[in-house]
């Protein structure tokens, strides 16, 4: 009688292929470096600003911060990026923190690359405004006439949105209500690229570049911006000029100021209102050589 054994060596191929895709799986994900922390916070308005890496330090935005409520979350705290997608990367990104009343924590979460020798990114924490006890609920938006659309808009302290055409000026001169953000739309034949701007929110210190038709500041965050700075590039910088004025709650005023220049007074006063202008430049030449 023949003894038989089954064979076992066919499945093996088979029994190998998962155990292949374990590495090839692998080989697709990063390990970071993640640190959470606690920060205690009173009443007031905060400013959050991760400075800038160096550029040897960079790489896929890393490092980078993430602020939220903690798990349990928290009541009477607002928090608010110049970034859409919430991130404060390693360019420099900043974030506002509002706390209404007492004291409240928030979660600062750090992610760094697996290699990274450092201590970490470095932030710095700015009181803006004290106690928010006085400071009232955001303005109610106010809706632009639809038949007429409008260049700019600025979000003005105690009136909402306020729209305007360009040459003209947006926000009230003299009323001593700030501005707190502020959008462009895209101009005719303009790619949203060809224009940007940046706020002014201290010494030295504006906010990330946004492109045309993206809102730049806050609402309802009671933080006033102290000037403004606007770029044109590619074809819009050959085909058009860029000058802009504005006012201050203290009563001076700057400008007219070309592209790429900041808009900002000489005390860092709130801004109040604010003028933009683009000039074709085929009219000037034409103008000068009449």
């Amino acid at each position: 009688m023949t003894n038989w054994k089954p064979n076992l060596q066919v499945p093996e191929r088979a029994l190998a292929a998962p155990q292949a895709a374990v590495p090839v799986a692998a080989e697709l994900l990063q390990e970071l470096k993640v640190s959470a922390h606690l920060m205690s916070l009173p009443a007031g308005l905060f400013s959050i600003l991760h400075e800038p890496a160096t550029a040897s330090g960079q790489q896929a935005g890393l490092p980078a911060i993430r602020i939220s409520p903690p798990p349990g979350g928290a009541a009477g705290v607002e928090i608010t990026g110049f970034r859409p997608d919430g991130w404060l990367g390693a360019d420099g990104d900043a974030a506002l923190v509002r706390v209404a009343h007492g004291q409240a924590q928030i979660l600062v979460t750090i992610y760094q690359l697996p290699n990274a020798t450092d201590a970490g990114p470095k932030l710095q924490v700015r009181q803006l405004i004290g106690g928010m006890e006085n400071v009232g609920p955001a303005a109610p938006v106010a809706s632009a006439p639809a038949a007429e659309k409008q260049d700019f808009l600025a979000h003005v302290q105690g009136s909402g949105d306020c729209g305007g055409k360009f040459g003209a000026w947006v926000g009230e001169q003299g009323s001593g209500n700030w501005i707190e953000g502020f959008a462009i739309a895209v101009p005719e034949s303009f790619a949203p690229g060809d224009l940007s701007y940046q706020a002014v929110l201290g010494r030295g210190w504006l906010s990330p570049w946004v492109e045309a038709g993206q809102y730049c500041g806050s609402r309802g965050m009671a933080l006033p911006l102290l000037g403004f700075r606007i770029r044109l590039q590619g074809a819009a910088a050959e085909a058009f000029e860029l000058s802009a004025s504005a006012s201050f709650v203290d009563g001076s005023t700057c400008g007219p100021v070309g592209s790429d220049e900041t808009c900002e007074g000489e005390k860092l006063a709130p801004l109040e209102a604010m003028s933009l202008r683009l000039t074709p430049r085929l009219r000037r030449q034409a103008r000068a050589k009449r």
